[in-house]
């Protein structure tokens, strides 16, 4: 089972993930990087995630794939 990590960047700043998750495979990482996602923009503040992207890491630190908040939040009204 691979260890993954789900950190987050901006232009500006970027949200490392210390933890990680073991996951059992590629459609497990993605189903926990939407979770990563929801729980993030659900959370109350004034931060536009539009420009915000999760990237997910093997534990050697490769990309294994990457998902821009902006694919699940759509475009701002």
């Amino acid at each position: 089972m691979p260890h993954v990590y789900f950190h987050c960047s901006n232009l500006n700043e970027a949200l490392i993930d210390r933890y990680g998750a073991v996951v059992d495979d590629l459609a497990e990482a993605r189903d926990h990087a939407a979770r990563v996602v929801r729980s993030l923009t659900k959370a109350r503040s004034l931060e536009d995630w539009r420009g915000w992207v999760l990237h997910v890491n093997d534990d050697l630190g490769d990309e294994l794939f990457v998902v821009p908040f902006a694919f699940m939040l759509g475009k701002p009204h």
